[in-house]
């Protein structure tokens, strides 16, 4: 592989039990990271993360607070925790509000949500939705809530939040097989593994043309 798949794609789980939850991350930063650790190899985890921001999830969302960040690329294990991304919308010819979402936590089902959200209206432990509805299409995603006259978005927003998997926790696990060895692994390791790993391919493939020539 010429670019770090375990990190730019992500993994999750190795075969039987052996948890591991590797969020994605953006290719560029990556390799941006990996060209700073090979012209300082003392570069502290701290440092790579001037680069490294952070997971590139595919799906949006907002990540909140860098603390479950630090852990995870510092120890290999954290909390990241992902909120719907969300706007605040007047519905045109009245006087109410309604919320839009238009990208999710990672891994959230849609329709999955729009049916929990359903339910705790229902249920009356959401108040002030007076109608849901799914408008994506081609042009990308869009859920909205049209509230009730009166209410007031950013308390209904805290409690879908607070009720549904509009925000949600990705428990960052970097749990990767090293030389057939389950370990878990900071970022600063993830990325000498690799340039380690690319060294070692670039001398055999050389090996081989000098032996061909």
């Amino acid at each position: 592989a010429r670019m770090p798949n375990l990190l730019v794609n992500g993994a999750s789980g190795i075969a039987v039990g052996m948890a591991t939850n590797i969020p994605p991350h953006n290719l560029t930063e990556v390799c941006n990271a990996i060209i700073q650790l090979i012209d300082d190899p003392e570069s502290t985890v701290e440092e790579l993360m001037r680069f490294v921001r952070g997971p590139d999830f595919p799906t949006g969302g907002t990540i909140m607070g860098r603390e479950g960040i630090r852990n995870a690329y510092t120890t290999g294990r954290g909390q990241i925790i992902v909120r719907a991304k969300t706007d605040t919308e007047e519905i045109p010819r009245s006087n109410r509000m309604q919320i839009v979402v238009s990208e999710l936590p990672y891994q959230v089902n849609k329709a999955a949500l729009v049916e929990k959200v359903a339910g705790l209206v229902k249920a009356k432990r959401v108040d002030g939705i007076s109608e849901i509805r799914d408008e994506s299409d081609r042009e990308g995603m869009r859920i909205v809530f049209e509230l009730k006259s009166g209410s007031q978005p950013m308390v209904v927003l805290n409690n879908l939040y607070k009720h549904s998997a509009m925000q949600s926790s990705f428990s960052a696990n970097m749990l990767a097989l090293v030389e057939g060895m389950p370990r878990v692994i900071t970022l600063k390791q993830a990325l000498q593994h690799f340039i380690s790993f690319r060294q070692q391919v670039i001398r055999r493939r050389t090996e081989f043309e000098l032996a061909r020539a």
